[in-house]
């Protein structure tokens, strides 16, 4: 297999130029475009391009393959959001096989700058209003995924097994996951018929905050699917904090199960995840784990799981 070219800084602007007109882009002179590494994320290679556009670069022919569904799908889910998708100026393709897309920039900073506030809540509302009302149908037709959901029970193991090496280390006390008992995993099992489209990577960095707290978009469709909802809900409680993600979740009217479900994965993989990158040694990103960490275990109001019944309960958080 022929191993996919590193872009450079070069690579890129020789792409960008040919690709925007004179004057477009501010910041640009003789030698073409400013051009610089967006240094979030990674699964992409992302460069600001000048002041109003960014350029993302498929690595590989997986990520091509995802890249080319994802300006299908956000067209799909633009008219259904009340805050803003990026829209693509260009497409095509870097190297043989590989996909690029230049998209103007959404304006604003990331969860990681700012505080969503109360407003912000109520358009992180929006968004997940507006997922669920997506044709789930239509979206599958352009390629994206369904995911079966994830085991509450499974992961509370892997969590538990996790928390201990936690402890070893002095980073968290395991006491904390008891609250999630084997019944409680059960009665949190996702319910049947309640997949919508999910956009599957709510954390902070693809969230488009300003600095009054409003979020003005939503960054990076590639790994949206069809399934659990509750896989947003705890997206936003690892970027906002669990209480936020709770109130944006019940005035998108989710109730009880789907709301408790998202803490519990987000307070889980937060917990197996820091693990597994202390064990690996990998220094890098502890800070921003173990900040989502304290974001996933911040205390909401109902605490407690009660049972069940066969429909979600009307409970407020």
């Amino acid at each position: 297999m022929t191993q996919a070219p590193t872009p450079t800084a070069d690579t890129v602007r020789r792409l960008v130029s040919s690709l925007l007109k004179e004057g477009t882009t501010r910041g640009a002179d003789a030698a073409g475009p400013e051009v610089r590494p967006v240094a979030e994320g990674g699964e992409h290679s992302t460069w600001w391009v000048g002041a109003r556009h960014v350029l993302r670069l498929a690595p590989d022919r997986e990520a091509a393959l995802r890249q080319r569904r994802e300006l299908r799908l956000r067209d799909l889910v633009r008219p259904h959001l009340p805050v803003a998708v990026p829209s693509s100026v260009a497409h095509g393709e870097w190297a043989p096989g590989l996909t690029y897309t230049l998209d103007t920039k959404v304006p604003g900073g990331t969860a990681e700058q700012y505080d969503v506030s109360a407003v912000g809540e109520a358009d992180l509302a929006g968004v997940l209003t507006g997922l669920r009302e997506v044709p789930a149908r239509q979206a599958e037709t352009l390629g994206v995924p369904r995911t079966a959901p994830r085991s509450l029970e499974a992961l509370r193991r892997a969590a538990g097994r996790a928390a201990e090496r936690l402890a070893a280390a002095d980073e968290f006390d395991p006491v904390r996951l008891h609250q999630l008992t084997p019944q409680a995993a059960v009665q949190l099992a996702a319910q049947p018929g309640t997949a919508v489209l999910v956009h599957h990577g709510l954390k902070g960095e693809h969230l488009v905050v300003s600095a009054d707290g409003r979020v003005r978009g939503i960054l990076d469709w590639t790994d949206a699917a069809v399934g659990d909802p509750a896989e947003d809900i705890a997206g936003l409680a690892i970027a906002v904090g669990s209480p936020a993600a709770v109130r944006a979740a019940t005035l998108a009217g989710y109730a009880a199960r789907p709301c408790l479900r998202g803490l519990w994965l987000a307070r889980c993989d937060t917990v197996v995840r820091l693990a597994d990158h202390l064990k690996a040694q990998d220094t890098a990103l502890l800070p921003l784990l173990r900040l989502q960490l304290r974001r996933a275990w911040e205390a909401i109001l109902l605490e407690r799981v009660t049972e069940f019944r066969d429909e979600d309960t009307d409970e407020e958080f």
